[in-house]
Formats: structure tokens, C-alpha cells, sequence
């Protein structure tokens, strides 16, 4: 019960932090979030920094929870199968999964103040592109790690361009993400 409360503290910590920004993540907040009696976040997560910690270890929960289950469907594939994967990821994470996206965003301008989370962030990064590499290889990319290492960047800029750029306010279907991702799996494995 312990873990799960810890569990819906954090994913609902996430949530706050997506919607309202480091300044809006507090511990009464996160608790009117989670529909918890006021003190239950500040009872498992006694510090604000405490609580950023709870929202990226949901973040790489969530994240490493994605690659396992995305990983075999790319291994057995090719290059259009990759594009297939590439653009449901991009259209999920814009849609479906925009607020872990934001989260994800908020983190990263919270560690340019907090080293700690920085390394945090920085090794999960790493671990994602590691998987990626492996997938790349797999389908006999030339130089894995570098296209890995581009291709989510890559990813990364299209994903927030559409959920926190300019073109952000612009509707989302799964088709805006198609054709770019035929390009970035051509450009990953050429």
C-alpha cells in the first residue's frame, strides 16, 4: 500500500508540475491533485526537491515501461516499420501523453539549477539512447550510437515543437507525424 501511495503521490506530483510549472509543484497542490487528505505528499516527500525527485523517478518508471514494450515490436522490422513506430510514439506522447512530455520539459529546465537532477536526467537520456542503439543496429544502421543519439534529438525537437513551440496551438493528428517520421527512420538508417 506504501509503494502505492508513493506511486500516486508521484505520478499526480508529475501532473502538477506539467500543468503548473516548478513554482505550482507543492506539496498541497499534489495532494488536492491525488484527492489525498492535506499533509499525504509532504508525509512521503518532505522537501520541494524531494518531490522533483518523485517526478522523474515516475518519469523514467514510465519511460523504461515504453521501451520495453516498444522494443520488440522495432527488432523484428525494417525501415518502414520503424517509421510506423516512430510516427505512434510521436502521435501518443502529442497527444495521449502530452502532460508527461511537459513534465519531462519542466524537469529539464529545473536541473539547469540542480545538478543532481541533472546526472538524473542525463543517465536516463543515456539509457534511452542506448536502447535506441541497439534497435538501430539491429536493423543494420551504420554507426548506431551517433544515429541514435541524433534521432531522438530529432524526435525530441519535432515532439516539442508541437506541444510547447510555435506550433503548438495547431491540431494534432496522427498523419502530422507520418511523413517526418518516414524521414528521421530514412535519415536513422541510410
Amino acid at each position: 500500500m506504501d509503494t502505492d501511495r508513493r506511486r500516486l503521490v508521484a505520478r499526480h506530483a508529475l501532473e502538477v508540475l506539467a500543468a503548473e510549472g516548478a513554482r505550482g509543484l507543492t506539496h498541497r497542490a499534489v495532494d488536492q491533485a491525488a484527492g489525498l487528505p492535506a499533509g499525504s505528499t509532504s508525509y512521503y516527500h518532505r522537501t520541494r526537491a524531494a518531490l522533483l525527485d518523485a517526478c522523474l523517478d515516475d518519469l523514467v518508471r514510465q519511460d523504461e515501461a515504453e521501451i520495453a514494450a516498444m522494443t520488440p515490436l522495432l527488432r523484428a522490422g525494417d525501415e518502414a516499420s520503424l517509421a510506423a513506430v516512430l510516427a505512434d510514439v510521436l502521435h501518443r506522447w502529442a497527444t495521449t501523453d502530452r502532460t508527461r512530455q511537459l513534465g519531462r520539459y519542466e524537469l529539464f529546465l529545473a536541473a539547469l539549477r540542480r545538478p543532481e537532477l541533472a546526472r538524473a536526467l542525463h543517465e536516463g537520456g543515456a539509457a534511452v539512447r542506448a536502447a535506441v542503439a541497439r534497435v538501430l543496429a539491429d536493423l543494420g544502421a551504420p554507426d548506431p550510437r551517433q544515429r541514435a543519439d541524433w534521432l531522438v534529438a530529432a524526435l525530441d525537437g519535432v515532439l516539442f515543437e508541437r506541444i510547447a513551440g510555435a506550433r503548438s496551438a495547431e491540431p494534432v493528428d496522427h498523419d502530422t507525424f507520418t511523413d517526418v517520421a518516414r524521414w528521421l527512420a530514412h535519415a536513422a538508417l541510410a
